[in-house]
């Protein structure tokens, strides 16, 4: 699969677990986000991958900032976009399965680094469920 991957400051350390687990995983990573840890404007870092998922020029977005919800709100903007503001796997399962979020927001201040790929590994491997749901994510965009 092709992941875009956007972060701010205080996602620095988080991404770079993540880029390492997806590339060992055999995916292609595309990466938006600062190398980094001084304080930038994360905007600047998270249009370039909705954009991506918007255009389907990735199959899914993995952003991160310190709560996740700035982020997840600049993601949900693009035409599209189903980010998901998530901090434990069970909510990442259910955003895939019943939502079919097509980008992941880990709130880098809220997660340990290890749970944040672990919440990575589920996001990729959950299919979403179809059915009762596709009525409902079908309203979603304006």
């Amino acid at each position: 699969m092709k992941i875009a991957i956007g972060n701010d400051h205080a996602g620095t350390e988080y991404k770079k677990k993540v880029v390492e687990f997806l590339e060992k995983n055999g995916h292609e990573v595309i990466n938006h986000g600062t190398d980094s840890t001084e304080s930038v404007d994360y905007p600047d870092f998270i249009h370039p991958v909705a954009d991506a998922v918007s255009h389907g020029k990735v199959d899914y977005g993995i952003i991160i900032c310190g709560s996740g919800n700035g982020a997840n709100m600049t993601a949900n903007k693009h035409e599209k976009v189903r980010s998901a503001l998530c901090w434990n796997k069970e909510i990442v399962g259910l955003a895939r399965q019943h939502n079919n979020a097509n980008i992941l927001s880990i709130p880098a201040r809220f997660t340990a680094i290890e749970q944040a790929v672990e919440m990575v590994e589920v996001f990729l491997a959950t299919p979403f469920d179809g059915g009762r749901h596709e009525k409902r994510v079908n309203k979603i965009d304006l």
